[in-house]
């Protein structure tokens, strides 16, 4: 069987490798570069970046102690070089991969015709086909919004900004500021609503205090023109330089006229990420659901084996979620979310932590459980609880509850508090 793939993201990648795998030929139509928005512009590329922010924070922290003599010399331009090399590297070794799992790789825009793809020079017919075209900045009609950049413009500026604009109030602007700031913009974050409305109440508290000090934070504001330097909004104006982070809008254009499409431009799609036309399946950013690598893989995954005649339906129950900052924020939530009982505790001094007893930042990790026993939510943030989230969604899914909690062993020294608040629960349940 004939399957064609179009986009090489964490989505079109995973489910073109798994398609070979089962023994199908594969055939993956990527326009620009393997890897897709998470290396090349997104996930990887802060991750990079967050790593330079949690040095000089460091080295502040210790400095402040009496600890080091030491200031941080920044070389931005150098910062930006060596991100972009050290995605290339990645971006080799995936697109390495790729061809030996057995997968085609063709270059070219993509367009659909009766069981066809159009590409520049070449026509490819397909059995099944799978989409997987990802997402690019959602940008608002603002007066003036070309003269703001997004996170696609970020590896292109040339030196660091003095002051910083972000014109949005989730993942991505949290992010973003903390990068910024660290490295030491001045950075104003200017939200429609409310500031990382995702999170509990406490939680959010705790990173505007105390991951997010220097950054200033405005809600319920609404932006009425962009200029080159700067922005004017009900309240007066703020000079500098303006970066979008307000949300994606799924690239669904190629597919519009032969499948389904949602409200948000999404491809709609059932559990085994079909679409409304019986050879077509959508995986990945580009159907609106969750957007996180790990789930576009899955999505792949799911998309690859219905493809091939394996069936197989997503489970998105307890998602795990996390925030890049100076400690990761880490998250899930049940979909079935019922009144329950809070309990919180204070992160422990341990790995990426123990310098920070002094000043009281080591952390924060939150739960509610229901009366039976259930987890209902799971907040953390620890050096740490990047990792342990991932395993508490595996258990949940599972169907663990706080009783099986009781005998829990961590690693020691540990800085995540999740299991000690989990063993507390339990004992009391």
């Amino acid at each position: 069987m004939d399957i064609v793939i179009i986009g090489g993201g964490p989505a079109g990648r995973t489910a073109a490798i798994e398609a070979s795998s089962i023994g199908e030929n594969v055939i993956l139509v990527e326009r620009d570069k393997i890897g897709g928005t998470c290396l090349n512009e997104g996930c990887v590329m802060v991750t990079g970046l967050n790593d330079v922010a949690k040095f000089i924070n460091d080295a502040k922290n210790f400095k402040n102690m009496g600890l080091i003599d030491y200031d941080c010399q920044l070389h931005f331009d150098k910062i930006i070089n060596g991100v972009k090399e050290t995605v290339a590297k990645i971006r080799h070794i995936l697109e390495s991969e790729t061809r030996d799992a057995g997968v085609e790789i063709v270059r070219g825009n993509a367009s659909l015709e009766d069981n066809k793809v159009i590409l520049d020079t070449n026509e490819i017919e397909y059995d099944k086909l799978i989409i997987a075209t990802g997402v690019r900045p959602f940008v608002p009609q603002i007066e003036g919004f070309e003269n703001a950049i997004t996170y696609k413009d970020v590896l292109n500026l040339t030196e660091l900004p003095e002051e910083l604009i972000i014109i949005g109030s989730g993942v991505v602007a949290a992010e973003f500021s903390n990068v910024f700031s660290s490295m030491g913009t001045n950075v104003n974050i200017l939200c429609r609503n409310s500031f990382l409305g995702m999170v509990d109440e406490d939680i959010k508290r705790y990173v505007t205090e105390n991951l997010l000090p220097d950054v200033k934070i405005r809600e319920n504001l609404k932006v009425n023109k962009i200029y080159e330097d700067g922005i004017s909004t009900g309240n007066g104006e703020m000079e500098g330089l303006v970066l979008f982070a307000t949300g994606m809008a799924p690239n669904s254009e190629i597919a519009s006229n032969i499948v389904d499409i949602g409200d948000k431009n999404n491809i709609i799609v059932d559990k085994r990420m079909q679409t409304s036309h019986e050879d077509i399946y959508a995986a990945g950013d580009v159907t609106g659901g969750i957007g996180t690598t790990p789930v576009a893989r899955a999505e792949g995954v799911t998309a690859a084996r219905n493809a091939c005649g394996i069936f197989k339906e997503m489970d998105y129950r307890f998602i795990p979620s996390a925030i890049s900052l100076q400690q990761d924020v880490a998250f899930l939530k049940s979909e079935n979310k019922n009144d329950g009982i809070n309990g919180h505790m204070k992160g422990s001094a341990g790995p990426g932590s123990f310098w920070r007893v002094h000043d009281g930042k080591t952390g924060l990790t939150k739960i509610n459980v229901s009366e039976e026993g259930d987890i209902n939510e799971l907040f953390s943030i620890s050096p740490s609880s990047r990792t342990s989230m991932a395993y508490m969604s595996k258990l949940l899914r599972e169907g663990q509850k706080v009783d099986d909690f009781d005998d829990f062993m961590e690693v020691h020294p540990s800085t995540d508090a999740i299991y000690k608040l989990l063993r507390f629960f339990a004992r009391f349940e």
